[in-house]
């Protein structure tokens, strides 16, 4: 059955735009979780020239259903690792260092539990990674920045994100269309919420 709507999907789309999918301090055990559901990464594709065109769900074309909610949680995903791969040599605080890369651990498992919840729908669904064009400019906004800075910005980005990527979920978790992709929203709540949590512990 076919609940969603196109004003659902925008508050998804926009509510998705950018954050993660794994816990942070359960994130080992929440990932490996995660990562049950199989596939590969998207995180390869972070940092591309992808980067900024723009994802399936805001450009020109809008996606719907579950094709743009797999495109708004893979872009989600992009936009955790490319950013948290700034941290590693931009960021001066060692607890802002230790998160950015558990959220590269941890997105990157993400992106493949994605994918192959994607994988099996009917018919399959391929998501595309393509940041929007908010999440661009907040990347780009951290790469001009460095030491507590840079701290002060990521922790920032990460609750934003964090926040959008949680009230998303919810939304397709109670009323999505694609039954695989509504389990993994549905899965994806705590861990969101324990990065959330931690993310605003670093921006305070």
């Amino acid at each position: 059955m076919r609940h969603s709507t196109l004003a659902l999907l925008s508050a998804a789309t926009l509510a998705l735009g950018a954050c993660g999918h794994k816990s942070d301090d359960a994130s080992t055990n929440s990932d490996a979780s995660a990562t049950n559901m199989d596939v590969t990464e998207v995180g390869g594709n972070v940092g591309t020239g992808n980067a900024g065109a723009g994802n399936a769900a805001g450009s020109t074309a809008m996606a719907t259903g579950g094709q743009g909610f797999a495109n708004t949680a893979a872009a989600s995903d992009a936009f955790e690792i490319a950013s948290s791969q700034l941290a590693k040599t931009a960021a001066k605080a060692p607890a802002v260092k230790t998160f950015a890369a558990h959220m590269i651990e941890a997105h990157t498992a993400s992106t493949a539990s994605l994918k192959s919840a994607a994988a099996g729908a009917n018919p399959p669904i391929t998501p595309d990674p393509t940041l929007s064009p908010d999440q661009q400019q907040m990347l780009d906004g951290l790469k001009g920045k460095t030491g507590a800075d840079f701290d002060k910005a990521y922790a920032e980005a990460q609750v934003t994100a964090h926040q959008k990527t949680l009230d998303a979920l919810k939304s397709y978790s109670a009323t999505g269309d694609v039954p695989q992709l509504k389990a993994l929203a549905t899965k994806m709540i705590p861990t969101v919420t324990a990065h959330l949590n931690t993310a605003k512990g670093l921006a305070h």
